[in-house]
């Protein structure tokens, strides 16, 4: 069985912070960047919206923004510090490892040697506005175990200077996961997870090792939030409309045809008690583990009151949780 108890809708920190069970994606407001003529962005933004968006989120309580340093090449963490600066009530977390070319906005590699961990922390900390960064996030997934010490000692070493205050790995993969659990600043593991991707094993890491699980794609790159048909197109600067081998959810530029059965499997069961398919989806997670901290994507102040209304309404209940199982198990 997969499911957990109902579960409350606050986290405590690594800081002893507590702060509301919901965060903030900021991949999709960094604004277009490719490798080469694959757009690894999610089209164009509006840097106003963007803001008044962060502003919306906010006020609505959410405390926590992830970004990346490749995100739009570096234009989302300027959006996030030109929003945020370096306010102490709000948790930014950022992600290092892949390299970009700001005015070419093109994707120029992925790296992890020490000289290339500080520059990139130091840039993100000059995009961002901050004295500190809170959570700094190795963002190579597949990088090998035997080659990941080094890594884990330069944050270490990061975190001594006051650089930042504390890190994680953003990996798929429970075994990497487990493996610099033993450091004192390692407190985080950000993967994807949601309705169609329980991911147990990493659950089971996360729990026992008393990490934080911020969940990357908890809206299935947007397909749980109901706005995408079978016959609706992605746009051509929209990552999701790429040949890439992790790009599951859609295909060729459309809804992959057996996510979207699992979709009709499941959505009269999220939306239940009222809530939106989107806010089923986000309370889906807030019942899988109360180690998870779910940061959906935005681009509008619309997007972001949505998302935070999942909150409002908390976890699905356990008898709900148990009916997905078993509606998801048949297909």
């Amino acid at each position: 069985m997969l499911t957990k108890a109902d579960s409350v809708t606050t986290i405590t920190l690594w800081n002893d912070r507590e702060i509301p069970r919901l965060g903030m994606g900021c991949w999709a407001i960094g604004g277009p960047f490719y490798a080469g003529d694959v757009p690894l962005g999610w089209g164009e933004v509006d840097d106003d919206e963007s803001i008044r968006a962060i502003d919306r989120a906010v006020d609505l309580g959410i405390r926590f923004f992830d970004t990346a340093s490749n995100y739009g090449a570096g234009h989302s963490e300027e959006v996030v510090g030109r929003a945020l600066g370096n306010r102490d009530d709000i948790i930014i977390a950022t992600k290092f490892g892949f390299a970009t070319d700001e005015k070419t906005k093109q994707a120029t590699g992925a790296f992890s040697d020490p000289a290339f961990i500080r520059r990139s922390a130091e840039t993100s900390l000059r995009r961002l506005r901050r004295d500190r960064l809170d959570l700094l996030q190795f963002h190579l997934n597949d990088f090998p175990l035997e080659a990941s010490d080094e890594v884990f000692e330069t944050l270490e070493t990061l975190k001594a200077e006051g650089k930042i205050d504390a890190f994680g790995w953003s990996t798929d993969h429970p075994d990497r996961a487990a493996c610099h659990v033993h450091r004192a600043g390692f407190v985080s593991v950000q993967h994807t997870m949601n309705v169609f991707e329980p991911v147990p094993a990493m659950i089971d890491v996360i729990e026992r090792n008393g990490l934080i699980s911020i969940n990357r794609g908890p809206l299935a790159m947007g397909l749980l939030s109901g706005k995408f048909t079978p016959d609706k197109a992605i746009g051509e600067k929209d990552v999701r409309g790429a040949s890439l081998d992790w790009m599951v959810y859609f295909k060729d530029g459309r809804i992959a045809p057996e996510f979207a059965a699992r979709l009709e499997a499941v959505r009269n069961l999220l939306t239940e008690d009222g809530r939106t398919l989107t806010q089923g989806a986000l309370a889906w997670l807030l019942a899988r583990s109360p180690r998870t901290l779910p940061i959906p994507g935005f681009r509008t102040v619309a997007q972001v009151e949505e998302n935070a209304g999942a909150l409002a309404k908390g976890p699905l209940r356990a008898d709900v949780m148990a009916a997905i199982d078993q509606a998801l198990a048949g297909l």
